[in-house]
Parts: C-alpha cells; sequence; structure tokens
C-alpha cells in the first residue's frame, strides 16, 4: 500500500531532504494468468483498473501498457473537462463523470489540479443562438448547470475577447457551464496508477500486446500475447483510443472507426488575461490558460488518417487566424512546443462503451473529441461492465451494436461533423 500524501508526510520526508519518497506505484513481472486484463496504460485503462479494484474487489488485475504511463493520448491534449451535451445519453453519462472529477483529488489522495473555472462556448450566428438555447434549456431541464451569456455578459468576464462586429465571425451569445474546467493531464493518469497500485492491481509497462487468444470451441478471449510473453486472462477490457481498431482486429471485431490526428499547442507564459476556457463551433477552436500562464490552442482534426503523433503546419495556421480574431493580443505571442494525439472518430460522433461480439471482450473507445473529459466516466462504466458482463444503464446506449440498428447518438458538434449544428 502506497503511503498516503498529507501535510505530515510532506514534513517528515522534508527532514530527510525529500529523498525517501516511496515510489508511487510498483514495477512487477507479469503473472501467468489474471482474472482480468486492461489493455492501455493511459486515463481511461487505469481508470477501469482503479474502479475494478475499489468498487467491484477485482484485484487480480494487470494493465499492460506498451510504451510508457500517460503517453499518449492523456499527455496529448488539451484538458477540457465540461458536460455541456444535448442527447439523453451523453448527458447524463458526462455529467455523471464530472461529478467524479469534483471529488477525484480526494478518492485517489492525489491532486490532479482540477479547476472549475467556467467553459464557454460563443455562437455567432442566429442559426446558432437558437441551437444554443435549445442545448441551454435541455441542461437546466437535466438538472447541469448553465448559464445563457449575452455580448455585454461576455465583455464582463473575458475582457481580451474580440467583440466588434466587424470580423468574419461575429459573436451573438454563448453558452456557459460554471463547473467546467480543466484539468492536469498526466496528474490525472498518475493518479490512477497510483490508486490502482496501492488496491493490487499490477501496471505492466513496456508491454506491447500482439495477439489476443481466443477458444476454438466457444470463442471466448481467453488471454493475450505480449512482447513479454504470453498471459492468460478471462476477461480482457479494451482501452487504447486512437488504436482501437487495430487492438480489436487481433480478436477479428471490425469497428466503425478512423483514427485522425488532433493538434494542440502552447506559448510562452504570459501574465494571466484568460479567465475562462473558451470554444467555438464557427471557427472550431479552442482556447484556455494554464496556472503558469501558457496559453493553450486546439482546433479541429487533421483531414487524413494517421497514427503518427505528428501534427501539420495547416491546421496551425488555420487555428492561430481564428484565435487572433477572437482574442488579438495572442498574435504577439511566441509559441513553444507542438503536438498531436490520435483520435478515435466513430460516425456518430459518440463513443463505444461495453460488450463487444466476442465473449470475454470488452471497450472503450471512440471518444472523438470527449476522450479526457470522460476519463472517470469512462473508467467507472468500463469497469461495471467487466465486473457484471452487463452495461450501467449510463452506458448501456453506447454500444456497437447501434451501429447495426441505425439508432444513433448524433452528438452534432463532438464528433466527425465538428462544424454541424
Amino acid at each position: 500500500m502506497s503511503r498516503r500524501y498529507s501535510i505530515w508526510a510532506l514534513a517528515r520526508n522534508a527532514l530527510s531532504h525529500h529523498e525517501n519518497w516511496p515510489k508511487a506505484w510498483r514495477s512487477p513481472e507479469p503473472k501467468p494468468a489474471y482474472d482480468a486484463l486492461i489493455i492501455g496504460g493511459g486515463g481511461h485503462g487505469l481508470a477501469a483498473a482503479y474502479y475494478l479494484a475499489k468498487l467491484h474487489g477485482m484485484t487480480n488485475i494487470a494493465v499492460l501498457e506498451r510504451g510508457w504511463i500517460g503517453g499518449g493520448n492523456t499527455g496529448r491534449n488539451t484538458t477540457i473537462v465540461r458536460s455541456n451535451y444535448l442527447l439523453d445519453e451523453n448527458a447524463h453519462f458526462y455529467e455523471h463523470s464530472l461529478k467524479l472529477w469534483e471529488g477525484l483529488s480526494e478518492d485517489l489522495n492525489y491532486n490532479v489540479m482540477f479547476s472549475q473555472r467556467k467553459v464557454i462556448n460563443t455562437c455567432h450566428t442566429l442559426g446558432e443562438r437558437e441551437a444554443t438555447v435549445r442545448r441551454y434549456n435541455s441542461m437546466r431541464l437535466r438538472g447541469i448547470d448553465a448559464e445563457f451569456l449575452t455580448r455585454e455578459d461576455l465583455a464582463r468576464l473575458e475582457p481580451a475577447m474580440n467583440l466588434s462586429q466587424d470580423v468574419r465571425y461575429p459573436i451573438v451569445c454563448a453558452l456557459a457551464q460554471p463547473r467546467g474546467g480543466t484539468a492536469r493531464h498526466d496528474a490525472v493518469a498518475w493518479g490512477f496508477a497510483r490508486g490502482a497500485d496501492s488496491l493490487g492491481v499490477d501496471i505492466i509497462q513496456n508491454c506491447e500486446v500482439t495477439g489476443i487468444d481466443r477458444d476454438p470451441v466457444s470463442g471466448a478471449v481467453i488471454g493475450v500475447q505480449t512482447t513479454r510473453g504470453a498471459i492468460k486472462a478471462p476477461k480482457i477490457g479494451i482501452a487504447v483510443a486512437g488504436h482501437s481498431s487495430q487492438v480489436a482486429a487481433m480478436a477479428g471485431v471490425r469497428l466503425p472507426i478512423e483514427s485522425h490526428l488532433l493538434q494542440a499547442f502552447v506559448s510562452e507564459p504570459v501574465k494571466p488575461f484568460l479567465n475562462t476556457v473558451v470554444s467555438t463551433g464557427a471557427a472550431h477552436f479552442y482556447i484556455s490558460q494554464t496556472d503558469k500562464g501558457e496559453v493553450l490552442l486546439g482546433g479541429e482534426l487533421d483531414g487524413y488518417n494517421s497514427y503518427s503523433q505528428r501534427g501539420s503546419l495547416p491546421s496551425i495556421e488555420h487555428v492561430i487566424a481564428s484565435a487572433t480574431e477572437m482574442f488579438p493580443r495572442i498574435g504577439r505571442l511566441r509559441f513553444m512546443r507542438q503536438w498531436a494525439g490520435v483520435m478515435d472518430m466513430t460516425m456518430d460522433g459518440s463513443p463505444i462503451i461495453g460488450k463487444l461480439p466476442v465473449p470475454g471482450l470488452y471497450m472503450s473507445g471512440g471518444w472523438c473529441y470527449g476522450g479526457f473529459k470522460a476519463t472517470p466516466g469512462s473508467g467507472w462504466c468500463l469497469a461495471w461492465t467487466i465486473a457484471k458482463d452487463e452495461p450501467h444503464p449510463l452506458n448501456a446506449g453506447h454500444t456497437l451494436e447501434r451501429f447495426r440498428t441505425s439508432h444513433m447518438i448524433d452528438e452534432k458538434g463532438a464528433g466527425p461533423f465538428p462544424k454541424a449544428h
């Protein structure tokens, strides 16, 4: 068991110049067999392992990560957390996830730096205004916090915002969620890893899964082949983000997913001037300022399929052009770093969380733009589904089967059609 972090632990370790802190998690050798395996050591996979152990008593499990903890999309995003969705299936799920975020640091005994600074979505046409009011009403009817903002409200909240009407995308109004905000992405992975390890979960890094073994009679999964040998398990969860289709194919499952790059970049640190997280569907970019003062920007997908984790200059130019129109002062900033995450995009813009058509095989994937904010909720629902072998009501609609029956969860603006309203 890891020691709890506290003011007393900080004082005690200060006496030894902070040289005797225990490791946050172990680095065990893989066992020949487990009760369950989670493929993917990002936020979703680690969260699933943590909740499996904590809520369902399954401690003889392992997380298999081909690289290092948090080296994939968990460390390659823009850290936005919100639950301002329109459709029932997504609204209830993301609201549950947001409630988990609100108690996550205390639950994990690890500061994930969740900052509820308010998330604002601007609208730029009368048509967008109608859609914004509809989303606002749907959120309020479900008991989810929402604010409708006028241009005067925006001027008060974000004085640096350009509210001139003589621009390409003049702002008409906005929808805000006060409980939304940002979190520290790598701290989320580390916190869940530490929490899962303290409950007995084996976290095995540098262990790439190269095949999924199935029983020749029943077709059920019986284990995996890895670069560190074969490992047996009757239950396997897949949580590998943009590589979901590749891993599922090892078990003969074809997913309705395309993998694209989503870029982000960050500026040099400057004095605080952004009070909230701001996004726009018309120009499709989002902007926030980190605790260190860096300006963090992201935009829409690159138009081509790729697993490269490298971005392209045209996407950067598009985002910068839109961002400098809304916030002219950032045109004088120097940008320091750029990165790209591999996004697994479903055809309706909503995730797949549940059982796959192979006994004992489960997945959480197809998150489109919603992966980071869903981290605790995704892990919670995947853990329930693995433990009970059935979905929870929160993820009952997010099945792979919906693509065969055409029961889509078509959340416009959240998936492969970012500019639809």
